[in-house]
């Protein structure tokens, strides 16, 4: 490989001296001999910087002198080096997209205030880190909520602010799911009648994506359209008489249709799409809705005679994305299987036509990924070793962590990220996907109070992204790393920030591995909202399935079990007792913690706050639930008394800390739609407010039980 080295000379003089007497002349100087994209933008975000800190840009003649350098051979892409030599600091990237993280990574130290730069060595650790954004026209759910955020998601001033962070952050993937894309991106000349867009309003489309995939590529950010593959834009379904799903209350579970004029017009439309968009990465396909009826094997020659024969016409190669595993199931869903798994694996094996490996996505633990770090299902039950072993040749496994579980309290959680990526990453792995089905981090319409620095969804939940998408490129990166995070946005509460949520986000964590779901609104863990055991609908986690559930995480020991035990301690698992006790202990020293913060008129870090004190009322919920739950089986085992007045203590205490949850959230959040609210209720609408009228239904249910059985006798 030949040798290539390009020079940047960028000069920063006393940018370190940001506390110092005003009167200081702060320059830098930037000489940048190497015009990529990718290095201008990491430019551009020193250079704000120092404007933004009253520092000039001078031509020449600095201080402290950066030199940047590209290395291609010593160095995989998007790694870089900083090494100091006396008063120089030489910055080598593996790539362009190396150098551009590695300016990033200067600007984050000169913020922090030191005098000089230190060494550091950092290299990808996986090279598919990816964020899963669904879209709200041609949505996979329709409801108004998820409408609110269409203006927002057609803006690319919107996109430019998230594409930005995912940079920052080092995620270099970006997944846009949709039904059905192809329309709003191309009016083919076949099937012009797919869309009934003027020419003005299909320029403004063309427009708007190919703004998209080129502010993505110059951030180092790879695109992938991922859709669902039998539906049809209605206007298509109309001219050509069709059957339209997303007019039918079948709309996932049905068989979409699947006749030769719709496999064309899907061919014509990748086809098409891959021509007009030289920008777009790739494109993904996740079978099974609208695929109600049709057997594996017909599923699997859909995507080969449409997606992939649209690409194979295509007049350059695509990155593929093939989502797994498929179903022997007539639904939509259905469960996994070893055939299945085996058919699909063929069909792999043989896809040597695309752009590099394929990338193939399981859901991890279902749609609850921010659950165990064991892997216990995926979509569909438990998994085979069939799509490994033996390992695969050219295809890859990505593990899709969804969030359906917290979308207005703030999260991050290192320890978590770390063990997962140590437990689950092997050679036939190469990275995650991150993103929620139920919720598009858009338009903000959680916050409430008047002043918060941010605009938008996303900008909310920033340590949330900064620990997924550091840690994914380098998981040896430290914690000093995220509470200067915080230190950098709230000085002199850095490090207390960031020890009480790394406390308190274990919370929504706990409560997904002990309630053991599997579909997005079988579980809302931040609402504790989901399915109980019998009819469906989402409501409060009940004490009757508390008390009888089995723990989806294997190091947990469910309430029967360990009652059956007769032990206090069940060797190699966590009794409820001693997990309740944990939460108690954690969350109580997380509030101590914060308490001594005060806000004061910087709204920002009153959230900050409000989330952790929020999340830690939550655990202590859930902890005094779960020791209520053991006495009430023990009541229900043995019918004494005792053990319903101890239930009935318990869950008192539980009720008081839900008081103080709502007394917590009151003041700062309004209630807000969230789809989980909307299943099968009239109002979507979501505070823990609302759900206390349930919490406190449930104590006078227990407090009644003990009347209903005296008068049974």
């Amino acid at each position: 490989m030949k040798y290539i080295i390009h020079k940047i000379l960028v000069f920063i003089v006393c940018v370190f001296c940001l506390a110092c007497n005003k009167e200081t002349p702060f320059t830098i100087s930037i000489q940048n001999n190497l015009n990529t994209p990718q290095v201008l933008h990491g430019i551009n975000k020193l250079t704000l910087f120092a404007k933004e800190n009253d520092i000039d840009i001078i031509e020449k003649d600095g201080i402290l002198n950066i030199q940047t350098l590209l290395d291609s051979i010593n160095l995989k892409p998007e790694a870089f080096s900083i090494k100091m030599n006396d008063d120089d600091v030489i910055l080598t990237g593996g790539d362009a997209t190396g150098l551009m993280y590695g300016l990033f990574d200067v600007k984050e130290q000169l913020e922090t205030g030191n005098k000089t730069i230190s060494d550091k060595e950092e290299s990808p650790n996986l090279e598919f880190r990816a964020l899963k954004f669904n879209l709200p026209w041609e949505a996979y759910r329709t409801s108004k909520t998820l409408r609110e955020h269409t203006e927002t998601c057609k803006d690319t001033v919107f996109w430019r602010a998230f594409l930005d962070m995912m940079a920052e952050n080092r995620f270099n993937k970006l997944t846009l799911w949709n039904l059905h894309p192809f329309s709003k991106m191309v009016k083919t000349e076949k099937y012009p009648e797919a869309n009934n867009f003027s020419d003005e309003e299909m320029k403004v489309w063309e427009t708007f994506w190919h703004t998209l995939f080129k502010m993505a590529k110059d951030r180092g950010i790879e695109t992938y359209m991922v859709n669902w593959n039998v539906f049809v834009p209605k206007e298509f379904a109309e001219h050509y008489n069709v059957s339209d799903l997303s007019r039918s209350s079948e709309k996932y579970l049905g068989k979409g249709d699947t006749s030769e004029i719709v496999k064309d017009y899907m061919r014509e439309s990748v086809r098409e799409t891959i021509d007009k968009y030289p920008n777009l990465t790739g494109l993904g396909i996740t079978l099974g809705e609208g695929m109600g009826g049709m057997t594996a094997e017909e599923r699997e020659e859909w995507i080969l005679e449409t997606v992939v024969a649209g690409a194979r016409q295509a007049k350059r190669k695509i990155k593929f994305i093939h989502r797994v595993p498929l179903s022997a199931s007539t639904g939509s869903g259905g469960s996994t299987d070893v055939s299945v798994e085996k058919l699909t694996r063929q069909t792999l094996d043989t896809l040597t036509y695309f752009d590099g490996p394929i990338n193939i996505e399981l859901k991890f633990n279902w749609s609850h990924g921010h659950s165990s770090t064991k892997l216990v299902k995926v979509h569909g039950g438990e998994l085979t070793d069939t799509y490994w072993n033996p390992l695969p040749e050219n295809y890859y496994l990505a593990w899709m962590i969804r969030n359906e579980d917290f979308f207005i309290l703030r999260w991050g959680q290192p320890d978590f990220i770390i063990e997962h990526i140590a437990e689950n990453v092997h050679p036939y792995v190469n990275g995650y996907y991150i993103g929620s089905e139920t919720y598009i981090p858009a338009k903000d319409y959680i916050t409430s109070l008047e002043g918060a620095s941010y605009k938008y969804a996303f900008e909310r939940q920033w340590m949330f992204y900064k620990t997924w998408g550091h840690l994914l490129y380098n998981p040896k990166t430290p914690d000093s790393y995220f509470a200067q995070a915080f230190e950098t946005r709230f000085p002199d509460y850095g490090k207390t920030l960031f020890e009480a949520q790394s406390k308190v986000s274990k919370v929504p964590l706990i409560i997904a591995s002990y309630w053991n779901a599997t579909w997005d609104f079988t579980l809302y863990s931040e609402g504790m909202l989901g399915f109980n055991d019998g009819p469906p609908g989402v409501k409060l986690l009940s004490l009757e399935t508390l008390a009888s559930r089995t723990p989806m995480d294997p190091g947990y020991i469910g309430v029967p079990e360990f009652l059956e035990s007769g032990k206090q301690e069940v060797k190699g698992k966590m009794t409820p007792i001693q997990l309740a006790d944990s939460l108690y202990d954690f969350c109580n020293k997380a509030l101590k913690e914060v308490e001594r913060i005060n806000p004061k008129e910087n709204v920002d870090l009153l959230y900050e706050k409000s989330d952790i004190q929020a999340w830690a009322y939550l655990g202590l919920y859930f902890s005094d639930k779960l020791k209520s739950a053991v006495a009430y089986q023990q009541f229900i085992n043995t019918e004494d008394k005792a053990f319903h007045r101890e239930a009935i203590t318990w869950l008192e205490k539980a009720t008081e800390k839900w008081s103080k949850l709502v007394d917590v959230t009151k003041p700062v959040y309004d209630p807000v739609p969230i789809e989980h609210k909307g299943y099968r209720v009239d109002s979507n609408l979501f505070h823990w407010s609302i759900v206390q009228e349930e919490v406190e239904a449930e104590l006078n249910w227990l407090k009644a039980l003990d009347v209903t059985q005296n008068e049974s006798k």
